[in-house]
């Protein structure tokens, strides 16, 4: 995976991105993971819809466009959901309550700028 810092609305937010770069990635997800840390977030590329079965946390869904721009938030999603999200492109995923921390907006646009 590739190691990111995200950046919205031109601003660093501290929280550090990994990006899916295979299907076998994207298809684990968090899936492996007791808990996300708050300066962490995962983006699944290709990716238009989620699922939370198998999970172990509630997390925060962040649906993007090509141009990487949100179209759909969804806050505190327990397990056992499904998501979509017909006109994203990408998926992030951040514990729960981090998209409003972070005052997230529909149109806004995500900046991952490549750390390693």
């Amino acid at each position: 995976m590739k190691l990111t810092q995200l950046h919205v609305r031109g601003h660093d937010i501290g929280v550090k991105a990994s990006i899916t770069e295979t299907t076998r990635e994207r298809m684990r997800g968090l899936l492996d993971h007791d808990h996300l840390p708050h300066d962490e977030a995962l983006l699944l590329k290709r990716c238009g819809s989620v699922h939370t079965f198998g999970m172990r946390f509630a997390i925060d869904v962040i649906f993007l466009d090509r141009h990487q721009r949100i179209v759909a938030i969804r806050h505190n999603v327990a397990r056992r959901r499904m998501l979509f999200s017909f006109r994203a492109t990408q998926t992030l995923e951040m514990s729960a309550g981090m998209a409003r921390m972070h005052g997230f907006a529909l149109g806004d646009t995500l900046d991952f700028e490549v750390i390693r």
